[in-house]
């Protein structure tokens, strides 16, 4: 039966060829469907126990979505007018807060400190006009910092060499891929604008919208890094090892019309891209160079052998 399903596949050769193509073209149509997904979720069913828990606390209460930007100034002391300003500056109405859908910001500067002051209570940040402190209200809030539980190993070092200004995001869920890569562009826009006004303060970026965003990020750099590459080194290696120009060049349609079939029905059948299933091109390049690989070495070694072609 073999036997026979080749001859017609010889038979036929030029027409399946077309409609093999014409196939892979219908395929490939679906891709213009693709989506991309960047949120944490997409590696948990809708029933997932812990999910929907997770989901309910949230709902409750708020959403910990968050971006932490992590200040470390180069003396290595938080609490100086100038480091405490930068701060303060992050933290205004006009900077941190206008990160989009942040709905609250917190700092070592609008932390709200309470204190007695006869039989009044007082309650003010912890932090206001830096530029204008004295060497005594620099070791007041320092001593107030470092032993206060909702601060220290929180939003500052026990031993103040390093801060963080943490803003809670609440994304509206309506497109995910396009609302985190909104919020990490103003940040990044965000620190950049620090580094230059204060130059002597180092600032790192992290958070749950960050981690988000760095798997869609570092999927899409290896698409148009990596991918590439390899293909270019396994197409060079091909030809070195096989010794055939049409080998190898039948070798990579075959790959070409496997991935854009693969990636193009996912595209149809309304499956999300995530960062784990943007790997699959590369997959699917292995298993097709492997294929390949087989057919040509035994057709090869056929034809050693005075097999006609």
């Amino acid at each position: 039966m073999s036997r026979s399903l080749a001859e017609q596949l010889l038979r036929w050769r030029w027409l399946l060829l077309v409609l093999a193509v014409a196939v892979a073209g219908l395929a490939a149509d679906g891709a213009r469907f693709l989506s991309f997904s960047n949120d944490y979720r997409i590696f948990f069913s809708a029933e997932n126990p812990q999910l929907l828990a997770f989901e309910e606390l949230q709902d409750t209460y708020t959403r910990s979505d968050n971006v932490l930007i992590v200040l470390a100034p180069a003396d290595g002391n938080v609490f100086t007018p100038e480091n405490l300003a930068a701060v303060e500056w992050l933290t205004a109405k006009e900077q941190a807060w206008q990160i989009p859908y942040s709905i609250r910001v917190d700092s070592i500067t609008n932390f709200q400190h309470t204190y007695a002051e006869g039989d009044d209570l007082v309650v003010e940040d912890l932090v206001m006009n830096a530029t204008d402190l004295d060497a005594e209200d620099l070791a007041r809030i320092r001593a107030v910092a470092v032993s206060e539980p909702q601060l220290v190993d929180r939003l500052v070092s026990p031993s103040g060499h390093v801060t963080a200004v943490n803003i809670i995001i609440q994304l509206p869920g309506i497109d995910p891929a396009a609302e985190v890569p909104e919020v990490v562009g103003y940040t990044r826009d965000l620190a950049r604008q620090l580094s230059e006004r204060f130059p002597d303060m180092e600032v790192h970026l992290t958070g749950i919208v960050f981690l988000n965003n760095a798997f869609s990020e570092m999927a899409m750099a290896d698409m148009q890094t990596l991918v590439p590459f390899m293909f270019v080194i396994i197409t060079l290696l091909m030809v070195l090892m096989l010794r055939s120009f049409w080998g190898t060049l039948v070798t990579v349609f075959v790959i070409l019309m496997s991935i854009v079939t693969a990636m193009g029905l996912a595209g149809w059948m309304g499956i999300t891209v995530t960062p784990p299933l943007a790997s699959a091109p590369t997959m699917i390049m292995t298993l097709a160079v492997a294929d390949c690989v087989h057919l040509l070495v035994t057709f090869q070694q056929r034809l050693r052998h005075t097999d006609s072609k």
